[in-house]
């Protein structure tokens, strides 16, 4: 990994979101390390920065932090169906599978020097804060805050970059990504995929320690339950079964899940009693076109108009008549904005705080997910019982006439696949849980159109389930191996 030319050297402080400073080594917003580490207040104000940069605007228009990477993730599963149109190219890319094999195209770059930037800043913070003058309860939280940064934007590179982790293949040697722990320009060589996720749990461990005690501001800065909702993902992506049960649970405490009222109101507000961590966008600060609600809402923009998505037809028509969650797609097409196209099976569940603007709050993780993974956890560990119960809770709060019926680990597995598809939809999990299940892309007798589409089936394991690393990468850094073409 080398951070000189399109990755960060110094220390992002979002003072104005401009499209093309952060490919600038040393933008006029950075400012010197030790100047920023001297105190709590300035660390604080660089951990701000990497909040911020979540949602923040780079350079293509399908750039606008996580949330663009969601709709990436979540168009390359057979979940999500792309209506097209040429205005909506960037999307149309990834969901063919294409971008993402394509070592100069701006989607693997732009993922690449995403997650690696909020890296970057992490590590300064890690690496700066303890010498920082202020509380130590001060310096524990925002110390805690940048290791779960950290963790969480190398489990996102290693599930893109590496082959999956399998915990029947211990150690799981395969090539994954470079570790960075320290900023420096001397390009480093791939860890494996075992060494990527043993400084993800220790990060993530030493994360929780830091966090014990501290209640965050907003829900946009990250506190124990989130630093426990992403070991909870981890450990399930490692088929740990029993850590992935027991951090679910702790994660969600103190959260409710939503109404069903609340379910119809446009997942836009971090006011919702379910979200654990989300960004909040004020509406003088909005990314316009570029915003995670400029592609999937009711904001009127080309990519609405042309392109609003889908729900794979199938798994539309699977959903019970009685279940909240079927309301928010419509399968004769959701009126569109002004102008706009109407498609079958489109969707209403985002939806803008005001027509005239795309902003809307961007959501990470929910209580919802939580029952999912205890769910699914207990259930891959043959505890029929302890996961027909959180499965059951979920279920029935969206559906009041839902009934458990599986008897059977296999078959409680399907069904809580079933309900992670449809409850997690446009989230950005489709792809992950996918790869990370060993389960092939199937895309067939559904209203995928073969012209857009291309792609309907990919086999399980097959090369095109690992992200090829950008070119720009392999030219800067001699010890970089590029993955199977």
């Amino acid at each position: 990994m080398r951070y000189n030319k399109f990755l960060v050297l110094g220390l992002i402080i979002f003072l104005a979101s401009c499209k093309k400073d952060y490919l600038n080594t040393v933008p006029t917003q950075f400012v010197a390390e030790q100047s920023v580490f001297s105190t709590t207040e300035g660390a604080l104000g660089a951990l701000n920065g990497i909040h911020r940069s979540m949602w923040q605007q780079y350079e293509n228009q399908d750039e606008a932090g996580q949330g663009s990477m969601m709709i990436n993730l979540d168009l390359m599963g057979e979940d999500m169906v792309n209506n097209g149109g040429t205005a909506t190219s960037f999307t149309n890319s990834i969901y063919r599978w294409d971008a993402h094999r394509n070592v100069n195209s701006s989607q693997t770059l732009y993922a690449y020097r995403f997650y690696y930037k909020i890296i970057a800043n992490a590590d300064m913070i890690i690496n700066n804060i303890d010498k920082a003058t202020g509380t130590d309860a001060e310096r524990k939280a925002i110390k805690g805050q940048a290791l779960t940064y950290r963790a969480w934007a190398h489990f996102v590179l290693v599930q893109l970059y590496g082959k999956r982790y399998d915990a029947s293949a211990k150690p799981n040697n395969q090539p994954g990504v470079p570790i960075m722990l320290t900023n420096t320009t001397e390009g480093q060589p791939r860890a494996t995929v075992e060494e990527v996720y043993t400084q993800i749990n220790k990060d993530l461990d030493e994360a929780i320690v830091n966090l014990t005690g501290y209640t965050r501001p907003a829900k946009s800065h990250i506190n124990i339950n989130v630093a426990k909702g992403v070991k909870a993902r981890v450990a399930l992506t490692m088929q740990d079964w029993a850590n992935a049960a027991k951090f679910a649970v702790e994660a969600r405490t103190g959260f409710t899940l939503m109404n069903n009222t609340q379910y119809r109101e446009g997942f836009n507000s971090v006011a919702n009693p379910e979200w654990i961590w989300g960004s909040a966008v004020q509406n003088d600060q909005g990314t316009f076109f570029y915003s995670f609600f400029a592609y999937m809402s009711n904001f009127s923009a080309n990519a609405t108009r042309i392109n609003p998505k889908s729900i794979n037809s199938s798994l539309y028509n699977a959903i019970s008549a009685t279940d909240i969650r079927k309301q928010v797609w419509d399968p004769a097409g959701v009126t569109p904005p002004t102008s706009g196209t109407r498609f079958p099976f489109t969707s209403s569940k985002f939806q803008v705080k005001d027509i005239a603007i795309s902003v809307g709050d961007v959501v990470y993780m929910r209580a919802a997910e939580m029952y999912l993974i205890e769910a699914e956890a207990n259930a891959r560990l043959g505890k029929i019982g302890e996961a027909q119960d959180p499965l059951t809770i979920l279920a029935k709060n969206r559906d009041p006439n839902y009934v458990p019926t599986s008897t059977t680990s296999q078959a409680l597995i399907n069904e809580i696949m079933f309900q992670r598809r449809i409850e997690l939809w446009g989230e950005g999990f489709r792809f992950l849980d996918l790869k990370r299940t060993n389960t092939p892309l199937n895309r067939n007798g559904a209203n995928h159109r073969a012209s857009l589409a291309v792609v309907y089936d990919v086999p399980a394991g097959d090369n095109r389930w690992e992200w090829l690393i950008p070119q720009t990468e392999i030219n800067a850094n001699p010890q970089m191996v590029q993955n199977p073409l």
